[in-house]
């Protein structure tokens, strides 16, 4: 049965005592993370947020203190008043190593069944379990340290941005159905029969709208929701640092989240980094790297070999290359010796999940070049080969033949894969990046039809306005990512502002006049009224926690995250509902 808390206050935080501290008084509180009972002494570790200090029952001194004290289990809540004294024996890997508390009175608080899981960094205890007791996972010193840098970044982000005249506006939870872009989590209406709300994938049409509204400057650490089929690190709800500016172009608001980045990396990492970034076209970027968010922070660039092999025995590269694709090539430094064949086979496996038909190699050896397909290339090919691409002994070179996206995709993320394989990435480096001039729209094969690369409302690049409809596949945006280390943290564009081209846009995304009118009926009405030139950007805070702490998996830096499934392991969510429940809302489950 646990105590109340009596006429105790807690007078200091575990971690945070020292030896200024000897000889005072103290109350603390927290959990026992261990307790060792050494015949006439019991030796508490107890700890809370800040840290862990060590408490000592004395059994020669105070016989029901002791007895207490030998009931103690791992994670039980306690308050200990007591004296701090020199510890006798020094533990130099805790802060508080120098000190103890000689404990006069404890009282336990709450007592606790044996944890399922340890509550310490190294466990190495599976991501379910960790979710599942999630409760106990948080109290580990590495997931309050994630959490509290998190917390941090907020407070950061605001003081930064009030201090930049942006106003932090709170939109809607509660919005309509988008039809472009992920999933909406719908919302049955109770009041309004067989009608539905839409969780926001993101605030973009409200934060517009409070540019038309004269707001000039918004932010918002906003939530945001979106049922598609997930990955790794991605989650069905998120948080977004959220802005929108009036009266700018893409400069402008470039200028101010260099500033930000920089203002961030100095305070949370103690980095300075030097502004402003690097800038790369989308063009380039796939180019070189074969993706549009690169890690730069190493070499190994895609190099086009087309032109050397169009006219080869090998039917592969010729094929490709007639078929107005191409054949592209990575270099791997020193990667003739560590690739052995049964790992490039493992390496030909990666590539087809990203729809190559497969991987050729080859090894540039001081005994001369081997490689499959040698005999179709020729010594003086393959001589070509390695002079384009810059392969010198010992090096190996893969490639890939087919479409272009397919060989971007299967060379831009070969090219991270081996880097982490061969551990080629520099730790302890950070490597910003603007890419901008994306295209404005993409052509989707399966709905034959041009779709936003980003979203409808981005604005296409002034010398490129004439193209929406004449020239979809060559009109460029006004848009702009912000990639640090090889992952996308932020996205934003200049804006569409004025009704007719926003109504072209539309029309060549093929929506007819009616359809526009009905989904966007409420944008279009607004600019009529007069709408500020405007534009923003959105970060992903989750991944920019996972930056800033160096975690590699994003459920770690959410306090209470779903799974790859969308399943909340520590609630059971989502569940069935009752059919009463449901009849509230007017929806039926109808089993198939």
């Amino acid at each position: 049965m646990g105590e109340a808390l009596g006429a105790l206050k807690r007078s200091h935080l575990c971690g945070t005592l020292r030896e200024e501290h000897i000889g005072e008084k103290v109350t603390v509180m927290g959990w026992v993370a261990k307790s060792r009972d050494l015949g006439s002494l019991v030796f508490t570790d107890i700890r809370d947020y800040t840290g862990i200090v060590q408490a000592v029952c004395n059994g020669e001194t105070d016989a029901a203190l002791f007895e207490k004290a030998t009931k103690l289990r791992s994670e039980f809540v306690v308050a200990v008043v007591g004296t701090v004294r020199p510890r006798s024996s020094v533990n130099d890997k805790l802060p508080t190593g120098k000190i103890e508390i000689l404990a006069e009175e404890l009282k336990i608080l709450s007592e606790s069944d044996v944890p399922p899981i340890y509550v310490k960094d190294d466990d190495a205890v599976s991501d379910d379990l960790r979710l599942k007791y999630r409760t106990l996972d948080l109290r580990k010193p590495r997931s309050q340290e994630i959490l509290r840098t998190r917390s941090r970044v907020y407070k950061l982000t605001r003081d930064f941005f009030y201090a930049e005249g942006f106003a932090e506006v709170e939109t809607p939870m509660l919005n309509k159905p988008t039809p472009e872009g992920a999933r909406d989590y719908l919302v049955p209406s109770r009041i309004h029969e067989g009608a539905f709300y839409a969780l926001p994938q993101s605030p973009q049409l409200m934060k517009q709208l409070l540019m038309v509204g004269g707001f000039d400057r918004y932010i918002q650490i906003a939530r945001c929701f979106r049922d598609e089929d997930l990955r790794f690190n991605r989650q069905p709800e998120f948080t977004q640092i959220d802005m929108e500016l009036s009266f700018v172009e893409a400069e402008d608001v470039i200028d101010v989240n260099e500033r930000y980045l920089s203002h961030l990396f100095r305070e949370i990492l103690g980095k300075e980094i030097p502004t402003p970034f690097p800038r790369m076209t989308y063009r380039e970027a796939m180019d070189r790297y074969g993706v549009d968010k690169p890690d730069v922070r190493f070499a190994m660039e895609l190099k086009d070999v087309s032109d050397l092999v169009a006219e080869s025995g090998f039917k592969v590269f010729a094929d490709a290359v007639a078929g107005g694709g191409s054949v592209r090539a990575i270099v791997v430094k020193d990667g003739a010796a560590f690739y052995s064949r049964k790992k490039i086979d493992k390496l030909t496996d990666y590539v087809k999940d990203f729809g190559a038909h497969g991987l050729a190699w080859a090894k540039r050896n001081a005994d001369g070049t081997q490689s499959p397909v040698l005999k179709f290339v020729g010594e003086e090919g393959m001589d070509a080969i390695f002079e384009r691409t810059g392969a010198e002994e010992g090096d190996l070179v893969l490639f890939v033949a087919d479409k272009n996206d397919v060989v971007y995709a299967a060379l831009g993320n070969l090219r991270n894969h081996i880097a982490e394989e061969m551990d080629l990435i520099p730790e302890d480096v950070l490597a910003p990046l603007w890419i901008v001039e994306f295209p404005l729209f993409e052509y989707d094969e399966e709905e034959a039809r041009y779709v936003a690369k980003h979203h409808p409302f981005t604005a296409p690049m002034d010398e490129d306005l004439n193209k929406i409809e004449s020239d979809p596949a060559n009109c460029r945006a006004k848009a702009y990512d912000i990639v640090i280390n090889g992952d996308e943290m932020g996205g934003g564009s200049i804006r569409i502002h004025d009704a007719a081209v926003q109504n072209k846009m539309f029309a060549a995304l093929g929506f007819s006049k009616e359809e526009a009118e009905e989904k966007f009926g409420f944008l279009i009405e607004a600019f009529r009224y007069g709408a500020p030139p405007h534009g923003g950007l959105a970060y992903g805070l989750d991944r920019l926690i996972m930056l800033l702490t160096g975690e590699k998996n994003m459920r770690h830096v959410i306090a209470f995250p779903k799974t790859q499934s969308a399943s909340d392991l520590l609630t059971g969510a989502p569940v069935e509902l009752p059919a009463e429940q449901l009849k509230e809302v007017h929806i039926r489950v109808v089993e198939e």
